[in-house]
């Protein structure tokens, strides 16, 4: 994936391999911003970021997806505003998608050597409030993905205003993949997000999917790896944010994304493989002779 920035400075199924989380003592915590024509709620999104998570977190960093309004510009003039260093702006020159300027992201969580990426999105859906609670497992080591979840008790989605047909349409999508992929999740389709940034170096994201399904994707390599996807009860709030996502072509992909997973999962076969998961050859020497061992 080429791209470039304008900027301002529940454990899974047993899989292939195991991946276990490097967490520093205190670890290196980066907010990402996800940001897409959130001009009326971008900066007040900014602003429910609770001060403990804030003081201790290494960068807020915004990537806008390339908006046809002015969020770009009006986080440009918040950060200026207020001469605050640990916030940087980013813009992606074209439109990457949903799933495209989350690989960017992410990317740029793991150069710049975070331990933690939380993903936040601009329209305030998902509350910044819940993040000390979803940053928990990090500081604990005991995970390597968290999940915010609507579903999950304590969510209270209809309450939250979470339309009902979206409601049903969650719940008869998430008992489906779960019965294909093995796990027991109480939902897929919530965006709130924090990753183990060694966790994400081990999966083969660049090559997902740019749109929305790449949330599926993802949750389906980490289970193949074995790692650790805890979820924790987040509120729900819909407000006058404007929805992007097709539901019907989303429901098709993350039902015969499953599916294929499925498929390959009866053959014990990797769905997602990656560079780091080709064997490795270690050659061993005896006398003269060289004996090559695949090793994995």
């Amino acid at each position: 994936m080429t791209n470039q920035l304008d900027s301002t400075s529940s454990n899974a199924r047993a899989g292939e391999t195991s991946a276990t989380t490097r967490i520093h003592p205190k670890p290196r915590i980066g907010i990402f911003i996800i940001a897409y024509n959130a001009v009326n709620h971008l900066i007040k999104t900014i602003n429910r970021i609770p001060k403990e998570v804030y003081d201790d977190v290494d960068e807020i960093f915004v990537i806008d997806d390339c908006s046809k309004d002015n969020t770009y510009y009006a986080a440009m003039g918040y950060k200026s505003q207020h001469n605050i260093e640990k916030l940087t702006i980013h813009r992606n020159q074209v439109n990457q998608g949903y799933g495209g300027n989350q690989k960017v992201g992410y990317q740029y969580a793991i150069d710049r050597g975070f331990d933690v990426v939380a993903m936040v999105h601009g329209d305030g859906q998902y509350a910044p409030e819940a993040l000390p609670i979803l940053l928990d497992p990090f500081m604990k080591g005991e995970a390597d993905m968290v999940f915010g979840s609507r579903m999950a008790s304590g969510g209270s989605p209809l309450k939250g205003g979470m339309p009902l047909y979206k409601y049903l349409g969650n719940r008869i999508l998430t008992v489906t993949q779960n019965y294909l992929s093995g796990l027991k999740l109480s939902e897929y389709h919530s965006g709130y997000r924090l990753y183990s940034t060694h966790a994400l170096s081990k999966i083969p994201f660049e090559s997902f999917t740019n749109t929305w399904h790449f949330d599926t994707q993802i949750i389906l390599a980490m289970a193949e790896r074995s790692m650790r996807i805890v979820e924790k009860p987040i509120p729900t709030y819909y407000g006058d944010e404007i929805c992007h996502v097709n539901g019907i072509p989303y429901a098709i992909n993350c039902i015969t994304t499953s599916y294929r997973f499925y498929q390959n999962r009866k053959k014990n076969i990797m769905s997602y493989p990656g560079p780091k998961d080709i064997p490795r050859i270690k050659s061993l020497t005896e006398g003269s002779a060289v004996i090559s061992a695949v090793v994995r």
